[in-house]
């Protein structure tokens, strides 16, 4: 196993073999066919594989970093885990990237591991077994900057293709596990909530005046077609997902040179003591961010509540791919030259495409290292 000292680069590693075991009783549980589920509120379902998978995850990365703070989605109560259920495993091909400089570093004390065991619960109860994923998100000093997106049946309706795969990503390393198209041009291609819309998301979506939108389950989701060139935003203008739906994405859309904000623009903190709850909404693109935050309505914002932010990082690191600082101001160390190229991308509408892609169209699936 290719030897790697860095505590984020093991995590992730071991992240992705976990999420792998995940979704693997993710599967069993829908083939056995009693799914146990449990309603938690409206349109809020738990299952059998909800349960099982979290105690998978959560006592597998326990076990490996006892020392780090863990939070699941499912509140389950302390209880003994059976053998079967730990994954100890490593994947050699996490272990092979040299870490990021800022962190190199890091101790357990800075990280939180944010874990949604199957989000997408809802579609997962309906049949709608391609929104379904695995989310295991890895923040240090509140900044997500690792991420797993395990989609455990991707694939399942083409019985001569393998079923699942596997997205991680660390900032500064880039994003692995897929590969991106190139959207049509002229036209603005948005996703949103496939359960969990209301009037707020209708209107916010409205003022965008898209060609189409897509409604899918589960933020995972949403992130995976925005990342793989299927949609340009993906746009949630009201409180619903918390931080364990948005983590892992977010890293990984970071990864690739994207941006996931609140509806305000304002990067969300994931420090162990911040609300669960996105409050502000969820904005995520891959180009033209200030664009979309200046369309969102007046009358939308004033319905939500801005994101509690977190620290800078330390020697001007920055995370996200519009280059504004956590707070969504413009940067001090900005360029005249890179102002200049933000001011000519505040269009009508936004590029086809998000700047810097060369990712040539190609069968989805394969690993390839996926910066946009």
């Amino acid at each position: 196993m290719a030897v790697n000292s860095s505590l984020v680069m093991r995590i992730v590693s071991a992240s992705v073999a976990v999420s792998n075991r995940a979704s693997q009783i993710i599967r069993d549980v829908m083939k056995k066919g009693d799914l146990g589920i449990i309603e938690k509120g409206k349109n809020d379902f738990q299952t059998e594989a909800d349960r099982s998978a979290q105690r998978c995850i959560v006592a597998s990365l326990h076990k490996q970093f006892p020392k780090v703070s863990i939070y699941g989605e499912e509140d389950l109560g302390p209880e003994k885990i059976p053998a079967d259920l730990i994954e100890l495993g490593f994947t050699e091909e996490v272990l092979k990237h040299k870490c990021p400089k800022f962190l190199e570093d890091v101790t357990d004390d800075q990280v939180v591991i944010w874990v949604d065991p199957l989000d997408g619960t809802a579609e997962y109860t309906q049949g709608f077994l391609d929104h379904v994923t695995v989310l295991i998100g890895i923040a240090v000093k509140g900044h997500a900057v690792g991420g797993v997106i395990n989609q455990p049946f991707y694939n399942y309706q083409d019985k001569d293709k393998e079923m699942g795969r596997c997205i991680w990503g660390v900032c500064e390393v880039g994003a692995f596990g897929f590969t991106r198209e190139v959207l049509p041009e002229k036209q603005l291609i948005l996703t949103t909530s496939r359960s969990h819309s209301n009037r707020m998301v209708t209107e916010t979506i409205e003022a965008f005046e898209p060609t189409e939108v897509i409604r899918v389950g589960g933020a995972g989701h949403k992130v995976l077609l925005l990342i793989e060139g299927k949609v340009h935003a993906y746009i949630f203008a009201t409180p619903g997902c918390k931080k364990w739906d948005t983590c892992a994405p977010e890293a990984i859309l970071h990864a690739v040179g994207g941006t996931l904000t609140d509806m305000f623009g304002i990067t969300m903190s994931y420090g162990p003591k911040v609300k669960r709850l996105n409050a502000g909404g969820v904005l995520a693109t891959t180009s033209n961010h200030k664009f979309f935050v200046s369309k969102v309505p007046e009358h939308v914002l004033e319905n939500l509540e801005k994101s509690e932010s977190p620290e800078p990082l330390p020697d001007g690191v920055c995370l996200r791919g519009d280059n504004k600082s956590c707070s969504g101001e413009e940067r001090e160390e900005q360029t005249v030259q890179q102002e200049e190229e933000e001011q000519e991308q505040q269009v009508e509408e936004p590029s086809s495409s998000p700047e810097g892609n060369k990712s040539p169209s190609s069968d989805t699936g394969s690993v390839q290292d996926t910066k946009l």
